[in-house]
């Protein structure tokens, strides 16, 4: 269910923003259709692009994925783990659970069954909504 949020906040704000300018309010229509585009991309599964595949990096020698970050949209753990590595955070292979769905039974196994993001697997082993601190340490080294 959570995964199609965007679909109704889309809805919403689209049918609030048809009834302010049908009743000639054309300014706060023109505000509240941008607010609602703003806040459908943002929670979109395809915000951000392609991601990577879980498969294909599990795949990899182990050297080419010492962090691979498991996240969603929408999701302020996630938004604060990305604000928190900065730029460094590129070096990591970022894989939206939204979009692959072996990344999320993987995701399910190491959560006790829950899709809990982020989770962040270091060097092969995988932490669940980890201090951004610990994941830079790592990511600088690389």
């Amino acid at each position: 269910m959570e995964r199609h949020l965007w679909i109704l906040a889309l809805l919403a704000g689209g049918w609030a923003t048809a009834v302010y300018a049908l009743d000639g309010a054309v300014l706060p229509a023109l505000g509240l259709g941008l607010l609602t585009l703003v806040a459908t991309v943002l929670s979109s599964p395809w915000w951000r692009g392609r991601s990577e595949r879980h498969a294909a990096l599990v795949a990899l020698p182990d050297h080419e994925r010492p962090v691979v970050v498991y996240w969603r949209p929408g999701c302020m753990y996630c938004a604060r783990l990305r604000r928190g590595l900065g730029r460094v955070g590129r070096r990591a292979r970022w894989v939206n659970i939204w979009q692959d769905a072996e990344a999320r039974a993987f995701v399910r196994s190491v959560n006790d069954g829950n899709e809990t993001v982020p989770t962040v697997v270091i060097d092969g082993r995988a932490h669940t909504n980890p201090d951004p601190a610990l994941v830079r340490q790592r990511l600088e080294a690389v």
